[in-house]
């Protein structure tokens, strides 16, 4: 499960060692450590980051199969954190030293920075091979963060980014090797703790209005 540590000015969160999938005890669990960093109160900033092969594999299909009737509830679940990292009064950055697939890429583009390591691990959004469309608030989100091209090659093709290629798209802001994917990722998180606060809650708030207002949407989370 996820844990939460400090690093001076840091917050660390290691959100696990497995494929890191977003079973609702899991989301939960974030969503904990989310509240502690955000009532923290003093200069502060966020590492999301794991361990071993993966960084997130995306959504639980396995308790999704388990429990249909939960299926729109667990969406507006993963919507809202979407919607929380991305308006975090915090510097967000994510650590990506493993493989970070579909809902875990999505979960990495709700940070303001993501760094990437640069021998191994792909970055994917699989939907269009595994025939499972993007909500429309995972679409806004996405195209959100990404430039207009890289958003539709991304979607359209699934293809897997190795960590240059993810660079050179734009999708990670920096490209290291194994060991100092967390070091640069605190490195540059530290370097903003000063920001934090509603300034800057405000200031990502409005610069995606439309994207939260779509994660939001309870009526027609499945769109």
């Amino acid at each position: 499960m996820p844990t939460l540590d400090r690093q001076d000015d840091v917050f660390i969160l290691d959100i696990g060692a497995g494929e890191n999938r977003f079973h609702p005890d899991w989301i939960a669990s974030v969503n904990a450590a989310l509240d502690e960093v955000e009532q923290a109160g003093e200069a502060r900033a966020l590492v999301t980051a794991a361990t071993g092969k993966f960084f997130s594999n995306g959504l639980d299909l396995d308790w999704l199969g388990a429990h249909p009737d939960q299926y729109q509830p667990y969406v507006v679940s993963v919507h809202d954190l979407f919607a929380r990292l991305l308006a975090l009064p915090v510097i967000t950055v994510a650590a990506l030293q493993g493989h970070t697939f579909a809902a875990g890429a999505m979960l990495s583009l709700a940070h303001d920075f993501r760094v990437m390591r640069a021998d191994r691990g792909y970055w994917c959004l699989p939907e269009a091979d595994i025939d499972i469309p993007f909500t429309r608030g995972m679409s806004a989100l996405i195209q959100a963060r990404l430039t207009a091209p890289a958003a539709h090659e991304a979607m359209t093709t699934a293809r897997r980014y190795g960590a240059p290629d993810a660079l050179a798209a734009g999708i990670v802001d920096r490209a290291v090797d194994e060991e100092s994917v967390r070091r640069t990722a605190v490195q540059l998180a530290a370097a903003q703790a000063g920001k934090a606060g509603p300034t800057l809650g405000t200031i990502k708030a409005r610069m995606y209005a439309p994207v939260l207002d779509t994660l939001r949407d309870r009526d027609n989370p499945l769109g």
